[in-house]
């Protein structure tokens, strides 16, 4: 195992960790939190980014169980100050409510008009695989391989995974995983479920990475598959698991597929 990550608050940008543990709910601390759009009743969520692409420009850490929050200066930044920041009501929430939805622009009008224009939004249900409370988008671990990004664009913090995976492989290598087992390290195990559908959110601004089209162009070209059944064939990167015992999770960690 190559590379780990958190994100704290769902949509912002999360932390590189060295070790973490990880259960039913996924690696501790991650995506506990959520802002919540006062206007819509929606979690908010990049998605959707001519209205939430600025969220990206924020950072959340863990610090003694709470999200710590800085802005794109640097700046630490306290809840009651993002409604300004962001220029719409929202409040900082713990614990996904019943039904909570989110919207996701199409990604293939984002990438043909760009971030600023009216594009068709779906909103969507979210966590359907995943512990109830928690704001992940489909279940509570997102892996990645290298193999992946070498044929995409080789910036992870683009596609947001928590686990990224080195692999010797060509291609698409975690296509393959789904429906099996995943060892990593000596206790942590996971059963792969679906492929990981992208949206519009790796080709925007990430901190200090630039906008890049190419992160979902080259996804949509070369790598379309349907993740559900009933869905459309849709550009995927990566993979969604759930945990089925759990354990530490370590950067060196030996992985092993069954």
């Amino acid at each position: 195992m190559e590379r780990l990550w958190r994100y704290p608050v769902k949509s912002m940008l999360g932390e590189e960790l060295g070790a973490v543990a990880v259960d039913e709910r996924g690696l501790h601390g991650d995506r506990v939190w959520a802002l919540l759009d006062e206007q819509s009743g929606r979690v908010v969520s990049v998605k959707n980014p001519r209205r939430w692409a600025g969220m990206l420009g924020f950072t959340a850490v863990l610090v003694a169980g709470e999200p710590v929050i800085t802005g794109p200066d640097g700046r630490p930044v306290g809840a009651a100050e993002l409604s300004g920041l962001l220029g719409r009501k929202v409040r900082l929430i713990a614990g996904r409510p019943p039904g909570a939805t989110i919207e996701r622009a199409v990604p293939e009008e984002v990438l043909a008009h760009g971030i600023e224009e009216e594009v068709t939004v779906t909103v969507n249900e979210i966590g359907r695989a995943a512990p109830a409370g928690t704001f992940f988008d489909f279940a509570p671990v997102h892996l990645l391989t290298t193999s992946t990004l070498d044929r995409a664009v080789p910036q992870p913090e683009r596609y947001r995974p928590n686990v990224v995976i080195r692999t010797d492989a060509d291609g698409f290598a975690e296509n393959a995983w789904v429906g099996r087992e995943l060892a990593i390290g000596p206790k942590l195990r996971l059963r792969i479920l679906i492929p990981t559908p992208r949206c519009a959110v790796p080709t925007l601004v990430h901190g200090a990475l630039p906008r890049s089209t190419a992160a979902l162009k080259v996804l949509a070209e070369r790598n379309r598959l349907v993740p559900l059944e009933g869905m459309a064939a849709l550009p995927c990167a990566g993979v969604y698991a759930q945990v089925l015992e759990p354990g530490a999770a370590r950067v060196g960690d030996a992985v092993v597929l069954h």
